[in-house]
């Protein structure tokens, strides 16, 4: 792979439009940006929980705090990373004009990350799939092909992503979000079908990156980019290189946002958090400097930014040491796994601390049952309802879905992503309140 291949202003749905001249595209990458953040996806990221339940008294991030956070880390990912070339390549502009995009291309697919997420964090993704693997959507696995189950019972967010991003709802035209190619590629961190996305070996593998309704798409993407191809069925790919990046954003964010999070609920001491992260400081002076302040929220603050910065710096470092690796696809761990020491160690003891302390407290525990049982509830009315609609009851409950989701094809498959479609893309709020009244629990109002 090549950066001259890789970096393409080439929109989606808008091919034709293409301006061949690179230098009069340099701000397309921008526009990807904007057009994601005043989209409606992304505004209901609000409403989407990222760890912690949707706050009361106490604010925590939700999914769209998350995705600007981590739009911002990826932008200086991207920016540094563009500097350290220009600084032994003065001709690089001339030679690759796009190159200094990298960092509004990696922003723009950091905004896009989540936008797949369904409800009630992970947990959403994983009542999707227990729906059609061990509930009542398993009367329709001999009505799909295997490819297609294999979609169903592996919900993705990754996936649902893509198809948010390219898939012609109806009534909003033929170019999905019509952002750059290299946009696109860049939010596929696990660039393969889902029949082969189980194979935890190869980091590109260990989910999937695509629904088969959106395959054909995606191999004009990576033929766009020549991307390299592991093996044509089932279909893989390697990453592309910006993938990397927009990885180790999120990677940074969450671990350390967590902690943030978790101290602002009690969850975790002051002096805990300040013994993962002091060390993440890299700061002789940063002890004085605490000892100096009063508010722990404050000291916590100060040292959150100081351990991303650290972060930001150890992660670009390696993909600046490691570009030709990751250009022809042998590279095969994350950046956050190849940092030095004792930062590595660090980041393996704030994950082992999340798992057992954050992730799983009581009441983020709490919002995964309930996700189980909305998710899977709403999905028991809405799939028979759509794929049967045999009875008045079921053609009410059509009439909810907008037509926006409602296909025109007759398969199976299709009509379940419609109403995969609509549930997936609800807040949490929203999920709820729908399925205490189509339960009966609840009354609409007439307000």
């Amino acid at each position: 792979m090549n950066w001259e291949k890789l970096l393409s202003s080439k929109r989606w749905g808008n091919e034709d439009r293409f301006i061949g001249n690179q230098k009069e595209a340099r701000s397309e990458f921008q526009r990807d940006y904007d057009r994601i953040i005043f989209s409606s996806p992304f505004r209901r990221l609000q409403n989407k929980t990222q760890v912690f339940p949707l706050p009361g008294s106490v604010f925590v991030h939700n999914r769209l705090t998350h995705s600007l956070e981590v739009a911002s880390v990826g932008r200086s990912l991207g920016t540094i990373f563009y500097n350290r070339i220009k600084d032994g390549d003065a001709n690089i502009d001339e030679t690759c004009p796009l190159l200094c995009e990298i960092g509004n291309i990696v922003a723009s697919a950091c905004l896009a990350h989540d936008l797949g997420n369904p409800a009630f964090g992970h947990s959403g993704e994983s009542a999707i799939s227990h729906y059609f693997s061990d509930g009542d959507g398993k009367v329709y696995q001999q009505q799909v092909n295997e490819a297609q189950w294999e979609d169903l019972i592996h919900f993705e967010g990754n996936a649902n992503a893509l198809r948010i991003l390219t898939h012609p709802f109806a009534g909003k035209g033929t170019g999905g979000f019509a952002l750059t190619y290299s946009t696109l590629a860049a939010i596929a961190k696990y660039p393969c079908a889902s029949i082969a996305g189980h194979n935890k070996k190869n980091i590109y593998t260990k989910k999937y990156g695509f629904f088969q309704s959106e395959q054909s798409g995606f191999e004009k993407i990576a033929l766009e980019m020549d991307l390299i191809k592991v093996q044509e069925s089932p279909l893989i790919y390697k990453r592309h290189p910006l993938v990397y990046l927009v990885e180790a954003a999120d990677d940074i964010c969450y671990n350390i946002i967590d902690l943030e999070d978790a101290h602002r609920l009690k969850i975790l001491s002051y002096k805990e958090v300040e013994t993962l992260l002091l060390p993440l400081c890299n700061d002789a002076k940063m002890p004085s400097r605490l000892a100096e302040m009063e508010d722990d929220d404050a000291k916590i603050t100060l040292m959150r930014a100081k351990s991303i910065s650290t972060l930001i710096w150890q992660c670009s470092n390696v993909f600046y040491q490691e570009q030709d690796a990751i250009l022809s696809g042998d590279f095969n761990k994350s950046l956050m796994d190849a940092i030095e020491e004792p930062f590595l160690a660090v980041m393996k003891e704030i994950e082992r601390i999340s798992i057992r302390k954050i992730y799983n407290y009581s009441s983020v525990v709490q919002i995964e049952v309930a996700g189980y049982q909305v998710m899977g509830g709403l999905l028991e009315e809405f799939i028979p309802a759509y794929l049967q609609n045999e009875s008045k009851y079921h053609r009410k409950l059509v009439e909810l879905i907008p037509k926006q989701f409602l296909t025109q094809k007759d398969d199976v498959y299709s009509k379940i992503q419609s109403v995969l479609d609509f549930v997936s893309g609800m807040t949490d709020i929203y999920a709820v309140e729908l399925f205490r009244k189509i339960k009966g629990i609840s009354f609409p109002s007439m307000s």
